[in-house]
């Protein structure tokens, strides 16, 4: 993370024609010690494949067959001037069999967030502001605001679509911000963020989109959530302002549909809302949390330890205890997603990048 918008902007933390663009990447790359893309400390690294090269390319989410990839780019150098979503397979990749190649599976209007495999492996949940505006979301004037802000556009819908690109089904139609779902390893829910309340809430809904319900309830902006691997819990990262100015702050702020990222803390419960636990009591971003396959741990990214850069990778029991730093890269490693089986963990980093600003994908093998 060289710089703090273009990374940050991912936090967001996913019937016109497809253009199913297919690009291969990167060669696959053996690890050594000595290698660009591993640090000294990284004793959870094996081997480490650097998928893309250019551009910003974050949140790769694995299928539930550990097979394939989705995930969000951005590359305005080639025109691309605002995330799509992209699949790729990973299998043979990871076996050094081929090259790590990718096609869009977005509409290639608007702009697009957060995608998630379904069940079965053939279709994803992701949600965009194509139908409402099919060119990209005008930027921010930052430059008003004294803080670091992010948006939350309105026009944000979910969908379910296949890796074609074919959509078969709008989940959400409405005048509020939908995005950021997630889908349960048992097949049976979807858990997004949305502000239909007046605030920034996790809801679940059934897998066809049935039975909505409200699960978070206090102030502050609740996203980016996950379900735990056998399904019976959820992390998440929460804003919890708490002084009258720092809420009226944040309220000031969601009423011109804008957040500030700069205090979050990560959170778990049972997946109907209850048993709430605060983990993390860092200070700074903590987000872009992940359950460990065991369960009894989180993967997160925090830049508590420099309440700035870098932004790195940390571990954690469910219980706030034994803290420990998984990767030291000097600018910006964040959302990290264990593979189904465990083996592997997918996540984005500013390393090995030539010293530019492109945000790339890696796997690494795991060792617990």
């Amino acid at each position: 993370m060289k710089y703090l918008v273009p990374i940050i902007l991912f936090l967001a933390a996913c019937g016109s024609e497809n253009k199913n663009e297919t690009t291969d990447i990167a060669t696959p790359e053996t690890e050594v010690e000595s290698s660009p893309n591993k640090y000294e400390g990284e004793d959870h690294f094996g081997k480490i494949i650097k998928l893309t090269d250019g551009g910003e390319n974050a949140e790769a989410y694995w299928s539930f067959d550990n097979k394939s990839l989705v995930f969000q780019r951005t590359d305005k150098a080639s025109g691309l001037n605002c995330d799509q979503i992209y699949y790729g397979p990973i299998d043979a990749v990871l076996k050094g069999e081929r090259e790590f190649a990718y096609s869009m599976v977005s509409t290639g209007k608007g702009k697009t967030t957060c995608s998630y495999f379904l069940p079965g492996n053939k279709e994803i949940v992701y949600a965009s502001t194509h139908p409402s505006h099919e060119e990209c979301p005008p930027e921010l004037d930052r430059k008003q605001y004294s803080s670091y802000v992010w948006q939350i556009h309105p026009e944000f819908e979910i969908f379910k679509a296949d890796l074609s690109g074919k959509i078969s089904h709008q989940y959400t139609d409405n005048e509020f911000y939908d995005a950021e779902a997630t889908v349960s390893p048992r097949g049976d829910l979807i858990v997004f963020t949305s502000d239909r309340s007046g605030d920034l809430e996790l809801y679940t809904m059934n897998i066809d989109g049935s039975n909505v319900k409200q699960i978070t309830s206090d102030l502050g902006y609740d996203g980016g959530a996950f379900f735990s691997a056998d399904g019976s819990k959820i992390v998440w990262r929460a804003s919890r302002p708490q002084s009258a100015e720092d809420q009226k702050m944040y309220k000031d702020f969601l009423a011109d549909h804008l957040v500030s990222p700069s205090d979050m803390e990560i959170f778990i419960a049972d997946v109907d809302g209850s048993n709430v636990v605060q983990v993390t009591d860092l200070g700074g971003a903590n987000w872009a949390p992940y359950f460990h396959p065991s369960g009894e741990k989180i993967i997160f990214c925090s830049n508590h330890h420099t309440k700035g850069f870098p932004f790195n990778l940390f571990m954690i029991n469910i219980d706030g205890s034994g803290l420990e730093q998984i990767t030291f890269d000097e600018a910006f490693d964040s959302f990290p997603m264990f593979s189904p089986d465990g083996k592997y963990l997918s996540f984005s980093s500013n390393r090995n990048n030539g010293g530019g600003r492109a945000t790339n994908m890696f796997v690494a093998e795991w060792k617990d």
